[in-house]
């Protein structure tokens, strides 16, 4: 039945899905945070919701403008299948936003093989990585997808290449004049974000290590699977499937390269994971193969959410 009702798009997928982020953020977030009906406080969790949920469409929008998958919407549906087998992205307000300016840089970069108004969307993707870098540092690996992107569409215009300067010099001036004007001290902030890790010994209970297990292996079955089936892609598309390949990737290595690792972290490889997940389940010929995947992510997913939930203080 979940196979067949998210294999057409359809506007009340986008309806049910929203319904069901705010729902599950809301459940979690009280039990974790301080509300205190101050209006600041009230105001800065509905913006993370609507950030979430940005996220949420931001990934279908790239994945239906640039024909990635059928006219389905299971790209939408594994986004959040992703998000609430890890309940901790929930919590960590930095990861949800930076995530959701990384996937502003990955549309703009996408766009770029149409070769019009190329500068304006190297800049444009420069800065969103730049901004997403303040609030996790390692978004920063990005600009390999940037500077990709410059070698396979636009590598004869030399200026294309310090467009990325550009960007980052424009927030380098509006992030200094903040710091001063205010005091701040945030340059001193963000040099204690350019710390590595490769530690990963974190898990703070069994559910979160058995979630991360079972993530990794949902993600080796569909990587390898993807990557082997590279060259049977439309020519149309291969070289943005590519770059979402890449994508992805470069979120794994953002999870690896972060300090202070948990889970939350996997975040930044969901929406390029749901893309090609989408296509692991189109090639999916028998139907209730098909039906009995998409429910067990679901149980899944809600089972980890729900046993987070449950040890929280």
């Amino acid at each position: 039945m979940i196979a067949k009702i998210f294999s057409k798009t359809n506007p009340l997928h986008y309806v049910f899905m929203g319904f069901w982020v705010v729902v599950l953020y809301f459940v979690y977030i009280p039990h974790t945070t301080v509300w205190d009906n101050k209006a600041i406080n009230i105001a800065y969790r509905i913006l993370l919701v609507v950030l979430l949920l940005g996220s949420v469409l931001l990934s279908d929008f790239i994945t239906h403008k640039n024909n990635l998958t059928k006219n389905n919407n299971y790209s939408l549906l594994l986004f959040a299948v992703f998000t609430f087998m890890f309940p901790s992205i929930l919590l960590n307000d930095k990861v949800i936003i930076s995530n959701f300016f990384l996937l502003l840089a990955l549309r703009r970069i996408i766009s770029l093989q149409s070769l019009l108004h190329s500068k304006e969307k190297i800049f444009d993707a420069s800065l969103w990585i730049v901004v997403a870098s303040l609030f996790h540092f390692w978004c920063l690996l990005y600009f390999i997808l940037v500077f990709i992107a410059i070698l396979s569409h636009v590598s004869r215009d030399y200026r294309n290449w310090l467009v990325p300067l550009f960007a980052v010099f424009t927030v380098g001036i509006v992030y200094a004049m903040v710091d001063i004007q205010f005091d701040f001290e945030n340059a001193k902030t963000l040099e204690s974000k350019t710390y590595f890790s490769f530690d990963f010994t974190y898990f703070e209970n069994i559910y979160q290590h058995l979630a991360f297990g079972v993530f990794t292996s949902i993600t080796l079955l569909i990587f390898t699977t993807q990557f082997a089936d590279l060259g049977n892609k439309p020519l149309s598309i291969q070289a943005t499937y590519k770059k979402i390949v890449v994508a992805f990737v470069i979120g794994i290595a953002i999870y690896v390269f972060s300090a202070h690792k948990n889970n939350s972290f996997l975040a930044y490889s969901f929406a390029p994971l749901s893309i090609m997940g989408t296509n692991l389940i189109e090639n999916i010929k028998v139907k209730w193969i098909k039906e009995i995947s998409l429910y067990l992510l679901v149980l899944v997913s809600l089972f980890f959410f729900f046993m987070n939930y449950s040890l929280l203080p």
